[in-house]
């Protein structure tokens, strides 16, 4: 019988340690045993001689589309949390970790894929990526500290991002501040080589890298930008009342006179009502406090687990990864239908009684 291999390889490879995410049928969607591979692989080698440590995917189509969301739907919100705690665990450590992490994001990097990288040390996208945070999509929000990268893109970029479950290309990537460098995908054998070679990974990322492609997405803030700050540029007011900020953010899209911002309007229509007001929240709060990575992957945690249960988490996977009909029945179907008490209760930063705050070790603090 011939054993599967497992879902995380780690070797030490010349001075460097390698760690691979070996899912590919699943696009190296992301478990527990993942997370703990990995963080046990980022503690080794701060303390085992490495100089880097570096991250990629299996298979051509990507290097992480995310977390296993179909198993995180239907575990139960304790054992679910226990699964983002010790991803956001390792989310937390990759940032801090005395030896460099360089995640290569080649293909398709989404929710807890940035998680792993785009907090990373050196951060590398290539010809083929495409980066995103689809979690509205799903009846959730944004977690694994992405909304420490969204609340800093130029242009309100990072909201509209937020809110349509949007996409990035490698341009786009490097603009809104999720990577760092820009490689062909044929020369990342290249760079294995000069790490393997006891190059050291500033000088190595600079052979191989070439100047990022035009950001298209760029252009987008010239119109959304004015129509968001409009709208949004009180963060207290915005977090305080969510509700009524998504809802005249809709109206002022809908209003508009382009037609790209009402095609964003219907777009965001079509996400969990629930989830454009929360991430709206978050993002405002991430921005008014200058909430550090530690402070936003806390703030992750108590979200999610609060959202969890509800039944909108369970459709949006039922309609966008296990029927595939793309038509998700939220409820309430509209942001002006939500109940602002409900709203509140899950952004209300104080901790419930049950409920355990992320604890890291941080020098953030």
């Amino acid at each position: 019988m011939t054993m599967p291999e497992a879902p995380v390889l780690v070797s030490r490879d010349g001075p460097i340690t390698r760690v691979l995410l070996n899912r590919p049928r699943a696009l190296n969607a992301l478990t527990m045993d993942m997370f703990v591979a990995v963080a046990d692989a980022v503690d080794a080698a701060a303390s085992d001689g490495s100089t880097a440590v570096l991250l990629q995917g299996a298979g051509e189509r990507g290097f992480s589309g995310g977390g296993d969301v179909k198993y995180l739907a239907n575990c139960g919100v304790e054992a679910g949390v226990a699964v983002l705690r010790r991803e956001y665990e390792l989310d937390h450590a990759i940032s801090v970790s005395p030896v460099p992490v360089i995640a290569v994001m080649d293909g398709v990097t989404m929710g807890g894929g940035i998680g792993l990288s785009g907090h990373a040390a050196v951060r590398i996208v290539t010809e083929r990526s495409m980066l995103a945070m689809p979690e509205v999509r799903i009846g959730i929000t944004p977690d694994v500290g992405g909304h420490h990268l969204l609340a800093r893109a130029p242009g309100r970029l990072g909201d509209l991002l937020a809110i349509t479950a949007g996409a990035m290309s490698a341009g786009d990537a490097i603009a809104l501040g999720f990577a760092d460098h820009y490689v062909h995908s044929s020369r990342i054998a290249r760079l294995v080589e000069l790490l393997v070679s006891g190059v050291d990974h500033v000088t190595a990322v600079a052979e191989v890298s070439e100047p990022a492609p035009v950001s298209e997405l760029l252009a987008t803030a010239e119109w959304f930008a004015p129509i968001a700050d409009a709208v949004l540029a009180d963060d207290a007011a915005v977090f305080a009342d969510p509700v009524s900020a998504a809802s005249e953010l809709l109206a002022a899209l809908e209003g508009a006179d382009r037609a790209e911002a009402r095609e964003t309007a219907a777009s965001v229509r079509s996400m969990n009502p629930a989830s454009v007001a929360i991430t709206l929240a978050q993002l405002a709060r991430t921005r008014s406090e200058a909430l550090s990575l530690e402070a936003v992957l806390r703030d992750d945690l108590r979200v999610l687990g609060r959202t969890f249960g509800l039944p909108n988490f369970t459709e949006g996977v039922r309609a966008q990864m296990i029927d595939k009909d793309g038509d998700p029945r939220w409820s309430p179907a509209r942001v002006e239908e939500l109940d602002r008490a409900e709203i509140a209760a899950i952004l209300d930063p104080r901790f419930l009684a049950d409920e355990e705050p992320l604890q890291v070790a941080s020098p953030e603090a």
